[in-house]
């Protein structure tokens, strides 16, 4: 009689979380997705380092004036603007600008749209329809013009530099509140039915309890895609303001869509770098934030794990393990034939 050896897979040893925050994240990218998480994360942290550093980086402050418009020289890198302000010092204080208003208002509209799409869909009623009602006419509104008004109303004219940053962040904020309502809603609704929350609900648990301690953890995979977007979003509409004159007053803070504003009429004198530079620096902030947005949205859909050609780091180690099983089974004894011995 034959006796075969099976061979018995070895234990995978599980992955060691690195205490760098995001280094676990980078380790499940792979191919595009690493590539644009990387290329974003780097347009990104130059953005916010050269925001905190500005004092030191920039040769000149935001609001200081020299004689008459300047081409670039020594003295100036990047030439100065019609209004006698540093470019280069401007795009530099800009930067701080952009970071603040970002976070407020990316904190603003996740504080105020997630509870309140939670609540929402888990109480579901006559409170659901009202809020679905209100939620459905601001995003009814053109989100520059309802920014443009919220705007005019908390500046009230006065656009110093807590206004005219208060003022822009909580009128970005009155924009992004519908979409996290609506998404963080809709997969309440879903979850609330699930096993796990009924169970909560025979233990006794509260409904608070249920909604931010059971539900809120099973719907939050889309928020930091939604927040991401909603940044480059709340760049531009910065921008917008400010290019329109609703902005911050350019003695208050550093905004490039104030010096965009005032870069038009040096096109056609052939003076270039009073606007390219503040456009430029808008483009690469956008960019950064965006291919951050895609490539976590690559992560968290596992639809779409496997763009790139290849496999995520997970599904390597379930390939080692899987690996063994066919040459085990080959090794297995085989059927007796007919004649009774081993085929």
């Amino acid at each position: 009689m034959t006796v075969a050896l099976v061979p018995v897979a070895a234990p995978v040893e599980p992955r060691r979380k690195s205490k760098i925050p995001g280094l676990n994240l980078l380790r499940t990218t792979h191919g595009l997705q690493r590539a644009m998480l990387l290329i974003g994360f780097v347009l990104v942290a130059l953005f916010v380092l050269v925001g905190l550093f500005a004092p030191l980086l920039a040769p000149y402050g935001f609001a200081e004036l020299f004689s008459g418009q300047l081409p670039m020289s020594g003295t100036h890198p990047l030439g100065t603007t019609v209004g006698g302000y540093d470019v280069l010092s401007r795009i530099i204080w800009g930067c701080r600008t952009a970071v603040e208003v970002i976070l407020l208002a990316i904190v603003l509209s996740t504080a105020i749209g997630v509870p309140l799409g939670l609540i929402s869909g888990y109480v579901g009623g006559p409170l659901d329809r009202v809020l679905v009602l209100i939620m459905d006419a601001l995003y009814a509104f053109p989100s520059l013009l309802l920014a443009i008004v919220v705007s005019i109303t908390i500046s009230g004219g006065q656009a110093g530099v807590v206004g005219g940053i208060l003022s822009a962040a909580i009128s970005i904020t009155v924009i992004f509140i519908p979409q996290y309502f609506r998404v963080v809603r809709n997969a309440t609704i879903q979850v609330k039915v699930e096993p796990y929350v009924e169970a909560a609900k025979v233990v006794g648990a509260s409904p608070l309890r249920i909604m931010f301690g059971h539900v809120l953890a099973n719907v939050s995979q889309s928020i930091p895609v939604l927040t991401t977007l909603n940044a480059s979003e709340s760049i531009l509409t910065l921008a917008s303001l400010g290019f329109l004159g609703f902005g911050i007053e350019p003695t208050s803070a550093a905004e490039w869509g104030y010096d965009l504003n005032k870069a038009m009429s040096d096109v056609a004198n052939g003076i270039w770098w009073t606007g390219v530079f503040p456009g430029l620096a808008i483009v690469l902030i956008v960019t950064g934030v965006t291919l951050i947005g895609e490539s976590l949205n690559d992560v968290l859909n596992p639809l779409l794990r496997t763009r790139g050609g290849t496999t995520t780091a997970d599904e390597q180690e379930i390939a080692a393990i899987v690996t063994v099983t066919p040459g085990a089974a080959a090794a297995a004894p085989a059927a007796p034939n007919a004649e009774g011995q081993a085929s």
